[in-house]
């Protein structure tokens, strides 16, 4: 028990200190794990004692697997089947080819060449788009693309599962420490797993294996509403989970059972479920298992890397790994040209795939078992694997400098010339700036409007509405617009920097303008506040504001009622932002700033009682007639101060 306790106290503090600073450093959670996994090898030499737990661990890539599948709606796979099957299909079948070609011409059997080409096919889904969305990369064409190519990966990992077994040199066996065959358990006798195939002939184990299938597509058709229904009865939130489970670990042992691989089993009935009502609840139950199990994968994985294959030949397998991607990534370009991408969005999609990945691990454990590689091969491909995904976060850094000099180098088009001039500028018009424009044309005034996305410009010219292409933020546009002689600036660009350097300008220019911009949290108001706006709003406050009025009035309060607490809330939360902006730090997050979080305490403290007080009042003159105690819409909440700042 002591002994557990001790494996389990590394493994989890290696995983919790590993991991976030990976994370940090953007190297992404994989390489946290593996990273981990390393440490323990190293340092407490264990890597012959997570050989059992890996094989518990491994159970995270069918739970994996599983939440694939319910990811993949039928409906939404046929819409993107042209980019699956021609970007993905090609790049999985160009790169596995090139590798196998490359590894037959160094000696290997073809088997072996194969194996090789499929593990080193595939790419980095957790790091990829990780990178992707923290830098707002996934719309972007070489995002989607890239995303495309990944979801293939994924799910030709299935097949490569089931054509691993039928590359194996001879029959599937385990090895030992010392690289051989271990045909008997600890106790010296003959291990059989169950199964239901053995024995039977040919026409038989297809005939079973498809009876299995189809048992799978049927239970997740017409068994799991009337089974979650039953469960629902208890009102208990465990059975819930301990159900989730069920149907993974069920579909896993019935595929084990006819000689499929658990994975694909739990794949097929992923998807079989992913119209289900009861997705959501399956995906929120299994969710936690997964990550943890697969965390648990991928540190054992480090764990068992034997460095001594490395440290005898340290050059040869950077120069494989560095083969490996330029060699990947000039499959990567040539795809992109065939498929039109073009600039930098060709780039993201060459540099940001060129790595192997944590399907590799999965696949790499799974040959050697099935002996479609020997120890030394597979602790090769292991480093190889692991190495291209620690030089990733470089190839990320090269893709931004790239994109730099593309962007200097890039032609933009021609900002148009202003021909008219009113006393209202707006510079952005997204859907902020949209409703704004609309309210002042039905009230009957005009406004200059600015945009730098030409293709918002040219849809609102269909629709009947002028607007002028060209960055609002440059000097020269807001001069041809007229800023030194308009009275009101409605700044609404999505782009925070942009809006505070907008508002600094036009302050700096105009210390009479009256400014209204847009803000998209507390801390970007306080910036505004500081740059010199007028008058600030928060996207979300005003529509949270409303919404909440609803709740009330849906409480049971009238409508005056509510309405007299929303506008009260909305004058005490603009005294309490007028209150703490003079305690905020640009240069102190505000998780740290001692004396804004201790006033915002007071200020809430003092918002109840004033709340409490209010309406007790309100209750003992309620026959007297009185008028709603509205906000002044003139005033400009922090006009003198921002004034002062501007100036």
């Amino acid at each position: 028990m002591q002994d557990f306790l001790f494996l389990a106290t590394i493994y989890l503090a290696a995983a919790v200190i590993a991991v976030p600073l990976a994370v940090r450093l953007g190297l992404g959670s994989v390489l946290g794990y593996l990273l981990a996994g390393i440490f323990i090898g190293r340092v407490f030499g264990l890597g012959s004692e997570t050989q059992d737990l890996q094989h518990f661990a491994e159970f995270g890539v069918v739970m994996m697997l599983f939440l694939i599948g319910l990811e993949l709606d039928p409906r939404a796979l046929w819409g993107m089947r042209h980019r699956l099957l021609g970007l993905g299909g090609a790049q999985i079948v160009l790169t596995t080819v090139a590798v196998m070609g490359v590894a037959m011409t160094l000696g290997y059997v073809w088997q072996t060449a194969l194996t090789i080409g499929l593990v080193l096919a595939l790419s980095s889904t957790a790091i990829v788009l990780q990178t992707l969305n923290e830098k707002g990369l996934m719309q972007t064409a070489g995002g989607r693309s890239s995303f495309s190519v990944l979801l293939t990966q994924d799910i030709a990992v299935i097949p490569m599962l089931a054509i691993v077994p039928l590359l194996a040199v001879a029959a599937p066996a385990a090895f030992n420490e010392d690289g051989s065959i271990a045909l008997t358990d600890d106790h010296g006798e003959a291990h059989h797993a169950m199964s239901l195939v053995e024995g039977l002939p040919a026409w038989g184990v297809t005939s079973v294996t498809l009876a299995a299938v189809v048992a799978v597509i049927l239970f997740g058709r017409f068994a799991t509403h009337p089974l979650f229904r039953f469960v629902h009865q208890a009102r208990l939130r465990e059975l819930y989970t301990a159900f989730a489970l069920l149907i993974v670990v069920g579909i896993a042992l019935l595929m084990a059972l006819v000689g499929l691989s658990p994975a694909l089993g739990a794949f097929l009935g992923g998807v079989v479920l992913a119209n289900s009502e009861f997705r959501h609840e399956l995906e929120s139950d299994i969710e936690p298992f997964k990550g943890l199990l697969l965390g648990l994968f991928f540190i054992t994985v480090g764990a068992g890397i034997n460095f001594a294959v490395f440290l005898n030949a340290p050059f040869a397998i950077l120069g494989m790994t560095l083969a490996l991607m330029v060699g990947k990534g000039l499959i990567l370009y040539l795809l992109a040209v065939a498929f039109r991408l073009k600039g930098r969005d060709k780039w993201l999609f060459t540099l940001g795939l060129a790595q192997a990945g944590e399907f590799g691990f999965v696949l790499v454990s799974f040959s050697l078992q099935q002996q479609a590689l020997t120890p030394g091969q597979g602790q090769t491909l292991l480093l190889v694997v692991a190495l291209s995904m620690l030089l990733t976060p470089l190839f990320f850094i090269g893709y931004e400098w790239l994109s730099k000099r593309l962007q200097e180098h890039k032609t933009e088009a021609k900002a148009d010339e202003i021909d008219e001039r009113n006393e209202i500028i707006i510079a952005g018009i997204g859907r902020f700036g949209q409703v704004v424009n609309r309210l002042l044309q039905l009230a009957g005034y005009r406004a200059t409007v600015l945009d730098h996305n030409l293709e918002t410009i040219h849809l609102m010219r269909r629709f009947g509405f002028k607007g002028f292409f060209g960055d609002p933020t440059r000097p020269d546009l807001l001069h041809a617009a007229g800023i030194k002689t308009a009275k009101i600036l409605v700044v609404a660009v999505d782009d925070k920097a942009a809006a505070v350097r907008l508002v600094r300008f036009a302050r700096r220019e105009r210390p009479d303008i009256h400014i209204v911009a847009r803000a998209h949290d507390r801390t970007h108001t306080y910036e505004l506040y500081q740059a010199g706006a007028d008058q600030i709003v928060r996207e979300m406050f005003d529509s949270a504001l409303r919404a909440g009025r609803y709740v009330l009035e849906n409480m049971g309060l009238t409508d005056f009622e509510a309405n007299e607490i929303e506008h009260f809330f909305f004058r005490k939360d603009r005294e309490a932002l007028r209150d703490l902006a003079a305690l905020w730090d640009p240069d102190v997050p505000v998780a740290e700033n001692t004396a804004y979080i201790e006033r915002s305490r007071e200020l809430n403290k003092e918002l109840e009682t004033a709340l409490v007080r209010r309406f007790d009042t309100a209750d003992d003159t309620a026959d007297a007639p009185a008028e709603p105690d509205l906000p002044d819409p003139e005033d400009p909440a922090f006009a003198e101060p921002r004034r002062q700042a501007g100036e």
